[in-house]
């Protein structure tokens, strides 16, 4: 793995990312991996480098203007160009299959796939979004009625700082927390990309987003007639607990003992609810990926019984 600066054309700066070449003169296909909301590059990123690693796919880490205090980072319009323009750096210095060019994050990474699944579809083969943050005036508001120190500094703040204001009272950040959420544009991506999201039933308990954002993301790009009721994500946000009439009773070995509680499908996004936590699991993320191919519809399977438990994400 080496650090490599690329041209973001917006604003003619040179930004950085970790890239990894897959090896052999074949076209390969290409994971673009997302740090997580209060990180740059100095995250570990080996949860994603070693899936990539095994199946002989380029890698990119990019930087995306870093923690999402910035108001240069968190969903900004140089953020959406820098991840599009990382693609296309790839594409011009290594021999990547354009057949199968897939993006995912969790965390501060799933608000940003999502992100780009709705302002860039036509980037991506697919698109996997763990624990993602999906509506960040939603997100700012139910931090503080979380925090027992309004004043303190937390994701609210982040949001605050990222987006000039308070998104609740001043109209301007209110109007750049919507410009920067998912829910925004995932409408972009219905019909247009495979998208599979995944969160684990405690988020927003033992976890830092209820999964009220992931569901919430799903029923933007599902059809009409398979999203989910409102008082049925307001239960299962509330309460950790699935419907009756909303029970996954199959089973999906790559989960491992993350057992999937909920799974729904509607064209071409997918939502799994599972026990667990602020959870993003690599090995059925790639599982899945690496079914998908562009231009054919979506397989539904996110490969066997998993090496290793997922990563807990703590921001």
């Amino acid at each position: 793995m080496k650090q490599i600066t690329y041209l973001s054309k917006p604003d003619n700066t040179m930004q950085p990312a970790l890239v990894w070449e897959a090896s052999g003169t074949d076209a390969r296909p290409l994971a673009v991996c997302l740090h997580t909301w209060s990180y740059g590059l100095e995250q570990p990123c080996d949860h994603f480098l070693e899936q990539c690693r095994n199946r002989n796919w380029h890698f990119i880490f990019p930087y995306f203007r870093g923690p999402n205090w910035n108001p240069e980072a968190c969903g900004s319009d140089l953020v959406v160009s820098d991840l599009a323009d990382a693609v296309h750096y790839m594409k011009e210095h290594y021999a990547v299959d354009e057949t199968r060019i897939y993006l995912v994050g969790g965390s501060g990474g799933g608000h940003a796939s999502l992100l780009m699944a709705g302002r860039h579809p036509e980037l991506w083969t697919a698109v996997s979004s763990w624990c993602p943050i999906s509506d960040l005036g939603a997100w700012y508001t139910e931090t503080r009625q979380k925090k027992t120190d309004p004043a303190k500094r937390g994701y609210d703040t982040h949001i605050y700082e990222a987006c000039g204001g308070d998104p609740v009272s001043d109209a301007e950040a209110s109007r750049q927390a919507k410009h920067r959420s998912p829910l925004t544009w995932l409408k972009n991506a219905r019909g247009s990309v495979i998208v599979d999201i995944g969160t684990g039933i405690h988020d927003g308990h033992t976890g830092s987003v209820p999964v009220s954002h992931a569901i919430l993301a799903y029923n933007e790009i599902a059809e009409p007639q398979d999203r989910i009721a409102q008082d049925d994500i307001d239960y299962i946000t509330k309460t950790e607990k699935i419907p009756e009439h909303l029970q996954f009773h199959g089973e999906d070995p790559a989960y491992g003992s993350h057992t999937v509680l909920m799974r729904r499908t509607s064209g071409k996004v997918r939502l799994t609810l599972f026990e667990g936590g602020h959870d993003i699991l690599a090995e059925p993320a790639f599982g899945f990926l690496e079914n998908q191919i562009s231009g054919r519809e979506p397989v539904w399977y996110s490969g066997e019984r998993p090496a290793a438990e997922g990563t807990q994400l703590t921001k």
